[in-house]
């Protein structure tokens, strides 16, 4: 029977996240659907693109870029070391992506503890994050650590009800977040200590602890893995999986049996390849193994049946399995197995279809995750004097303007170059597009940084130009002429190898 999130997700998180972790790792499909979802939602980690409302700020076009642009490098300052934004000093910004989002995927959320340390004149920022794994998110109890085993409710001293370690007023609000020091069940730790950090700062308003969760209920506050409801089939096709790989490994056994009247200790057969100086004579025990001999007692004998590994349905019960796990994790089996066999237009409709998921799951995360700490640095740099944004602590609506940014990741990829990129131009062409919307869709890049290059790059050719003109033919390499690169172009497109084209 289904009763209330706390009944249904609160009492059977702890199960949830064990089952999880163990498919992680040691299911390849698991490990894919998790792994799939990193590499394509944060890559190598989401870029900050600045993008803030000029118009709201009164600056012009030169004025905005400028400001933008300092506050990437500054931002960047900050993100890419792993001392200035991770108070544990193992991860930078964008490593600590890739186990946020792979830590909510498997776990059900993950915390990100906003802290304080003392700037340095290497870094003058005190911003740290700390990653906290759900498990350490837990209802206080003083009677031990199996307590939030059984009974994840309880009631604050301030008469707030927490649900599973989250504080919730009498309205359904989010207060606080009560985290344990040591993890349920953890041998060999000293006693366990509780910590109620409060949501929000009451001076500044912004968050002290971020949760990344996916919601599925209304009056959820524990998030639930992204493997829960695939655990039973995953199993299942791990354990199928092993049986055939084990029956398969039998199979390949070259085992002999010798059926003898004599004293079978007097029979010199000894096994191949081992360390044990003979066979076991245990009469309850048959050994089987490469280069095997067994002594029969007289009367024995062995038969086997017929295996046929490996089976020949294997692979499309696999397949099948896979098709619906995908189905249900909103990866497509071809991505999922990373095997592309089928035409170009199923293959381009399966990636499409996984990376309306993933761009979603990105947007989730960015709101999540990036976008909070974002401002909370911004609010930092702003206050020590880095960047300069008059209106940024008195009015929201400025707040907001300097706040705009996009951030960058992977992007979905090409399988036939020549069209995608053909129906990109055509869309920038008609207006459907932008060229940094197709830049960014095509490679991930940055369309005002390719312009900013090739302009240098055109100042270069020119001048190679100019050199090949007056007939200084030292100075520069023979430089390719648009009839020529036309020419290329079409030979591609037709496919043509001719040595001429």
């Amino acid at each position: 029977m289904s009763g209330s999130p706390k009944e249904d997700i609160d009492a059977n998180n702890m199960t949830l996240r064990q089952r999880s972790r163990m498919l992680y790792m040691a299911a390849p499909v698991a490990t894919s659907a998790i792994k799939t979802n990193r590499t394509n939602v944060v890559g190598v980690g989401l870029q900050l693109k600045s993008r803030i409302d000029r118009d709201v700020l009164g600056m012009d076009q030169n004025a905005a870029d400028e400001w933008q642009a300092k506050a990437e490098r500054e931002f960047a300052l900050w993100a890419s070391r792993k001392s200035a934004c991770d108070a544990t000093g193992v991860n930078n910004f964008y490593a600590m992506q890739q186990l946020a989002l792979a830590s909510w995927l498997v776990s059900g959320d993950v915390f990100a503890v906003i802290k304080q340390y003392e700037p340095n004149p290497l870094m003058p920022y005190a911003l740290r994050i700390h990653l906290v794994e759900s498990d350490r998110v837990a209802t206080p109890t003083d009677a031990g650590s199996l307590t939030p085993l059984l009974a994840t409710t309880g009631k604050a001293a301030n008469g707030n009800t927490i649900y599973d370690g989250v504080e919730v007023n009498a309205s359904g609000m989010i207060e606080a977040y009560h985290i344990r020091s040591t993890y349920p069940l953890e041998l060999g730790t000293a006693s366990t200590k509780w910590t109620r950090v409060q949501a929000y700062g009451e001076r500044t308003g912004l968050p002290n602890i971020l949760q990344v969760m996916e919601s599925e209920r209304p009056d959820q506050y524990r998030g639930v893995s992204y493997l829960a409801q695939v655990i039973e089939p995953l199993l299942q096709l791990r354990r199928y999986t092993e049986s055939e790989l084990t029956a398969a490994v039998v199979e390949s056994f070259f085992t002999a049996f010798v059926k003898t009247e004599a004293n079978p200790a007097e029979n010199p057969f000894n096994e191949v390849g081992s360390s044990l100086p003979e066979v076991s004579q245990d009469p309850n025990e048959y050994e089987m193994g490469p280069g095997q001999i067994n002594i029969m007692q007289p009367g024995e004998d062995v038969t086997f049946a017929d295996p046929k590994r490996p089976s020949s349905g294997f692979d499309a019960f696999m397949r099948s399995i896979c098709e619906q796990v995908g189905a249900a994790l909103e990866i497509p089996a071809d991505l999922l197995l990373k095997s592309f066999n089928s035409s170009y237009s199923a293959s381009r409709a399966a990636l499409l279809e996984a990376w309306k998921a993933f761009k979603m799951r990105r947007e989730w995360f960015v709101a999540d995750f990036c976008a909070p700490i974002y401002e909370i640095w911004m609010a930092e740099a702003v206050a020590r004097g880095r960047l300069s944004a008059p209106g940024f602590f008195t009015d929201p609506a400025i707040r907001a303007s300097y706040l705009g940014a996009e951030w960058i990741g992977p992007s979905q990829g090409q399988l036939d170059p020549v069209k995608e990129i053909t129906a990109e131009i055509l869309a920038v062409g008609e207006g459907f597009s932008t060229h940094e919307q197709s830049t960014i869709r095509l490679n991930g890049g940055q369309w005002d940084a390719n312009i900013d290059q090739l302009a240098r790059e055109n100042v270069k050719l020119a001048e190679a130009n100019a050199s090949l003109q007056r007939g200084d033919t030292g100075s520069a390499a023979p430089v390719m002429t648009d009839a020529l690169r036309a020419e290329i172009i079409k030979a591609i497109k037709e496919g043509d190898t001719h040595e001429s084209k």
